[in-house]
């Protein structure tokens, strides 16, 4: 029996109202490889990312080389939140970005800190004390970039070589954080991040011209080329909502 006209088009209507409800894009998640020190800083983006759009982000972190030889590897992360530049520039040399999707997110920053109260001074004079501390972490300088600020600064300032037999090094900045907190190491190169919103211990905030600047961008990988959550997660971490968190947990901006 042929539909008439009519059928036709209330079948249409109803296909249309159909297209309607569903609306312009169903909510997804996409998966971000962060460099640990952005650990806090991310976990605040995704909420508000999660609040202000129909999507979520899942976090992984580790150091940026460790993040960047998993993505190497096959993992399955849409977007990478590197802790310097050469990696995703790396990953966009070896076909593994989207090409022209790269950008800095954020610029950190180092700080010698320690539990204890009285040990750091304003001006880092007790790296000349090594008396005064058994153990100094810093982040693994081959994988972690606040490391390799961290061993740029200690030859810029030309410690004693007590100091640098006293180093201990962790796996990622939130492993060398973690050696300061507990007591593990009298004093450590954290990221500013870590500790900006804390009144405790003692600090020395790095000055710039003793390491390269610590420029952290984000690219899109090749596996999220075609993954909405992922490129408005990106749009988002270049919004206002993001800057302000960014600025809060003491990293620079453009």
């Amino acid at each position: 029996m042929t539909p008439s006209f009519k059928n036709l088009l209330s079948l249409s209507a109803l296909t249309l109202s159909l297209v309607g409800l569903a609306g312009p894009s169903l909510a997804a998640d996409t998966k971000v490889a962060v460099a640990a020190n952005f650990t806090a800083a991310a976990k605040e983006i995704a909420t508000a990312f999660a609040a202000e759009t129909d999507h979520t982000a899942t976090l992984s972190f580790g150091s940026t080389g460790k993040l960047y030889t998993q993505i190497s590897n096959g993992a399955p992360f849409s977007i990478f939140l590197a802790a310097d530049q050469a990696r995703p520039i790396k990953a966009e040399t070896d076909g593994l970005a989207v090409p022209d999707s790269r950008f800095t997110y954020a610029q950190g920053k180092i700080v010698l800190y320690s539990t204890d109260p009285d040990l750091v001074d304003s001006d880092g004079a007790v790296l000349r004390a090594p008396d005064k501390f058994h153990k100094l972490a810093i982040a693994n300088p081959k994988t972690a970039p606040y490391g390799a600020a961290a061993m740029e600064t200690l030859d810029k300032l030309d410690v004693p070589a007590a100091v640098m037999d006293a180093l201990v090094r962790g796996d990622s900045i939130s492993q060398t954080h973690q050696f300061v907190a507990s007591g593990n190491a009298q004093l450590g190169f954290v990221a500013l991040s870590q500790v900006v919103n804390s009144k405790e211990g003692s600090r020395w905030v790095v000055p710039d011209d003793l390491y390269a600047p610590i420029k952290q961008d984000a690219v899109l990988l090749k596996t999220g080329a075609e993954d909405e959550a992922a490129k408005a997660f990106l749009a988002f971490l270049k919004g206002e909502t993001a800057r302000e968190i960014i600025l809060k947990f003491g990293y620079g901006v453009k």
